[in-house]
């Protein structure tokens, strides 16, 4: 009975966030809570499981980049660069998201796309609002584009981690077999955009016109605070890029440099934190703890399970599988714990097939999987839950639906092109 509980507390507990029934945060505590109270999840393992409870790295991650961010807004840049962008732009809407979307696809593979999200969206916001258009299209569009950027690279999507440490997988790996496909996809998706948000692409002359008369040098506030800023950042950036040869952890590069970012502006750390997305942190806690549910009474594994089963012999039907059961799966449930779930399984599958290249043509299955479906609802990826933090925050909000009928159509894109890749490259 455990296995069917927990099914149906995730279920009603998803069904009123899709529906927006009830305050998505009140959702997953309650059902976290019933999780917990009814044993399908020991208590013990709610604080101290990283697989079966709530992922501390995560939280700290998003924790610790909020209050960089919170302080760099001090500074004035963000409106340097939306001015920027906007005149660069000229105002079009369309040449606007493709440059926003394109900042943000190259980023993600070396920043992390959450990392990517939480430095752009408030860009975002402010140019939207000073060219007096909606956001909402150019803060989804920017969330699809980094959940495809960030598959490129071993530390671009928190999956691929998880990945490349069970694979052993390294960072030239996943540039060489992951990178071509996500240039194709992208290209593919910019084009996509032009018909997927015509409705958005909204040219006001007189708006532009004021735009293009401000001078952007004028928004900086703190010229030698954004200096320091920008060297503390620099070194986040850069203990990021070396963490497949540094034995640390992103959460806790994120909440040292947080540290030394309060330490070197000397901001008010009531004020600072004043900027952290609690909602969005305590939503991502309480999401762990449902999906840990299912993974804890074996409702994930038996799906894993039945998957191999239905395998065979046939690798190809195996990638196939993996590819869009993972595509599929990871669009409704957070494809961090999913992965995590699913990554044993996936192992066992490998060690059966006859030759190294046929078992990593399924590790890169799974992973194309994993990081594209994580546009397929607005709770697939952690950068998605952010985005619509920011924008609630931000005033411009984003409705569980109103994210997910863009982004369902681009994870069937992008799967499908990425199915077409896996058997040109690897079965042909």
């Amino acid at each position: 009975m455990s296995p069917a509980i927990a099914l149906t507390i995730f279920s009603v507990g998803f069904l009123l966030i899709a529906t927006e029934t009830a305050n998505k945060v009140k959702v997953v505590l309650i059902a976290a809570g019933a999780m917990a109270v009814l044993g399908l999840i020991p208590g013990s393992r709610v604080f101290f499981s990283e697989h079966a409870g709530i992922d501390w790295n995560v939280i700290c991650l998003l924790f610790g980049m909020m209050i960089i961010v919170g302080v760099i807004k001090q500074t004035g840049v963000f409106d340097y660069l939306a001015i920027w962008a906007a005149k660069r732009s000229k105002g079009e809407p369309y040449r606007l998201m493709v440059m926003l979307m394109a900042i943000t696809a190259i980023a993600s593979p070396f920043l992390d796309n959450v990392t990517t999200i939480m430095l752009v969206a408030p860009v975002t916001v402010v140019v939207c609002n000073r060219l007096r258009i909606p956001a909402q299209p150019y803060l989804i569009a920017e969330v699809l584009a980094s959940n495809i950027g960030g598959a490129a690279t071993l530390i671009g999507d928190p999956p691929n981690i998880i990945i490349g440490s069970r694979a052993g997988l390294t960072f030239n790996d996943f540039l060489l077999h992951m990178a071509p496909i996500v240039v194709v996809v992208f290209i593919a998706f910019v084009l996509f955009t032009r018909v997927l948000f015509r409705n958005a692409f909204v040219y006001n002359e007189e708006h532009v016109a004021a735009v293009m008369a401000l001078q952007e040098r004028r928004a900086i506030t703190d010229s030698r605070l954004l200096a320091r800023c920008l060297i503390v950042l620099g070194g986040v950036i850069a203990a990021f890029g070396l963490h497949a040869v540094m034995p640390i952890e992103p959460s806790i590069i994120a909440l040292v440099g947080a540290g030394v970012m309060l330490l070197v502006s000397r901001s008010e750390v009531s004020d600072v934190l004043r900027e952290v997305e609690w909602p969005t942190l305590v939503f991502f806690m309480g999401l762990f703890v449902m999906v840990a549910g299912l993974v804890h009474t074996g409702v994930i594994s038996a799906i894993g399970a039945w998957t191999v089963a239905a395998f065979g012999d046939n690798h190809f039907l195996a990638a196939t599988t993996l590819l869009f059961g993972s595509s599929t799966l990871g669009a409704f449930f957070d494809n961090i714990p999913y992965v995590a779930t699913m990554a044993p399984i996936v192992e066992g599958v490998v060690a059966q097939t006859p030759d190294p290249q046929t078992g990593q043509a399924l590790w890169w299955a799974f992973a194309l999987g994993a990081d594209f479906g994580g546009n397929g609802t607005a709770v697939a990826a952690s950068a998605n839950v952010v985005a619509i933090g920011i924008a609630a925050r931000t005033g411009h909000n984003i409705s569980f639906w109103q994210f997910t009928k863009y982004g369902i159509l681009v994870t069937v894109l992008s799967t499908l092109m990425a199915w077409v890749y896996i058997w040109l490259r690897y079965f042909i």
